[in-house]
């Protein structure tokens, strides 16, 4: 929103629920956009649903909340997407901590990018707080305090079967598709999320046969670095 999104639909499932717990999300409206520009008929025309309400008809400042009094009102009602309590009550408990938890993803993130950057058996690594990520530039712009997240992506050494053998080699890291748990995470793409498509479409999609994607916890970052480069040194083809 601070940066000009007219909306933001994020997964409370990852950082914010922090522990893997809950599946959830959140959508977040700036309250700034022109619903009534003549393209968006569902909020200039007769809901018959709601007894012929027009939410763009509707006084300030519930006509500025159209699209989240929509999504409440009519989507929710219709379709039937409503968070249990429970859960709620889970991810309001992961925002007390999300704070302290971010800083510790983030810091222990940058000192294993740092490390697989030198690490004899990775090609290559993908993080947005390396100087030599594409995107760094852009990256220094929009994350706060010098802090870039917790997700690495990198190569593995012997590619396909390389890859598949690091994951079973960790022992402090979790073969799980999620992201943003307080443990550290650990995915092959290739041979798991992605495996059902030809090697081509996954070239199309971005995923290499030596592609790791990591989840990095609030361990201790020696802890996390141990694991990888033990694993690293007995799957790596170099």
């Amino acid at each position: 929103i601070k940066w000009g999104a007219d909306i933001v639909v994020h997964s409370t499932t990852k950082f914010i629920g922090g522990h893997g717990t809950s599946i959830g999300g959140v959508i977040v409206d700036s309250g700034k956009f022109d619903w009534g520009n003549g393209n968006f008929p569902d909020f200039t025309s007769p809901d018959p649903s709601y007894h012929g309400l027009v939410l763009w008809d509707l006084p300030e400042p519930l006509k500025s909340m159209s699209f989240i009094l929509k999504a409440r009102l009519q989507m929710m009602r219709d379709i039937g997407a409503c968070m249990s309590p429970f859960n709620a009550f889970l991810f309001l408990q992961g925002l007390e901590t999300l704070h302290l938890r971010m800083e510790r993803h983030s810091d222990n993130a940058m000192k294993v990018a740092r490390f697989l950057e030198e690490h004899p058996c990775v090609s290559w690594v993908s993080y947005p707080g390396l100087p030599s990520h594409h995107t760094h530039e852009t990256a220094k712009k929009y994350h706060k305090g010098g802090r870039y997240g917790a997700i690495i992506g990198f190569g593995i050494k012997g590619g396909y079967e390389a890859g598949k053998q690091f994951i079973n080699e960790l022992k402090l890291f979790s073969l799980l598709a999620n992201i943003g748990d307080a443990k550290s995470l650990v995915i092959h793409p290739a041979s798991t999320t992605h495996q059902q498509l030809t090697p081509e479409e996954q070239l199309e999609t971005g995923v290499t046969p030596d592609f790791i994607r990591l989840s990095i916890g609030i361990e201790d970052v020696e802890d996390i670095i141990a694991d990888l480069d033990q694993a690293l040194h007995k799957a790596a083809r170099v």
